[in-house]
């Protein structure tokens, strides 16, 4: 009895280790592993802000490692269990996965000029985080936008004039001397840029009952980010709500 216990607490012991190992790899820098549902369960909101922070500062540093994508493709392949959602721009030069140096089956993306919310990003929101239970979503802007200053100079281009709609909230909430107030103003536009993604996410807690919920209980955080596109640094503006739960 005595010997079966032993070797039940070594088995049970490195099950443990084995987890504990698995779940500090994921995300190292030459990690070829795909999250599980065990260490996706394991991320609090804060963790998951950090292990952006962190990624953004190995791709900025260029500290990057070849990684086997088609081994990842592979395990994620029966599911998949990102533990953040981004919301952001369609700009080509972003590619928020690379800016936050994470492999696939990391984070969701939602895509659209502007990085603005409506009924349909919000539905996928409230997806990846109640359904698939994703800990964090970020609202990232980023400088030099076009969908904004196209917003600041009241651009009127066919279906694009209802999407660029979508920013005014934030070009009329914008005060101070700014002159002119078009996108030949580049502290115009980057103001504008910063409040959208503010509105944005004031809109998220306002709109989605599931999210807003979700927020207030800590188990999901809410933060906007600003992506230059110079320099490939992203500032978040962190919030109490990525709290832990």
């Amino acid at each position: 009895m005595k010997f079966n216990a032993t070797k039940s607490l070594i088995v049970a012991m490195a099950s443990f280790l084995m987890c504990l190992w698995t779940f500090n790899t994921v995300h190292s820098d030459d990690a070829n592993v795909a999250l599980t549902k065990e260490a996706q369960a394991a991320i609090t909101p804060a963790k998951a802000l950090e292990m952006l922070k962190q990624g953004n500062k190995r791709f900025v540093s260029s500290k990057l490692k070849k990684r086997d994508i088609l081994a990842q493709v592979k395990q994620t392949s029966k599911g998949q269990f990102p533990f953040a959602a981004i919301v952001s721009c369609l700009d080509s030069r972003i590619a928020p996965e690379r800016v936050v140096y994470q492999v696939i089956g990391d984070i969701f993306v939602a895509t659209v000029a502007g990085n603005f919310v409506n009924d349909d990003i919000l539905g996928s929101l409230e997806f990846a985080t109640k359904l698939v239970g994703s800990k964090l979503i970020v609202v990232m802007g980023h400088t030099d936008c076009g969908a904004v200053q196209g917003a600041c100079d009241k651009a009127q281009i066919g279906l694009l004039t209802a999407t660029l709609a979508n920013i005014n909230p934030a070009v009329n909430a914008v005060r101070g001397e700014y002159t002119p107030r078009t996108s030949k103003n580049d502290k115009f536009v980057q103001a504008v840029t910063e409040m959208n993604v503010k509105l944005t996410m004031q809109k998220l807690r306002d709109r989605s009952v599931v999210l807003g919920e979700m927020i207030d209980k800590g188990e999901i955080g809410l933060v906007g980010a600003m992506y230059d596109v110079s320099t490939g640094m992203v500032t978040f503006y962190e919030e109490a709500t990525t709290r832990q739960p």
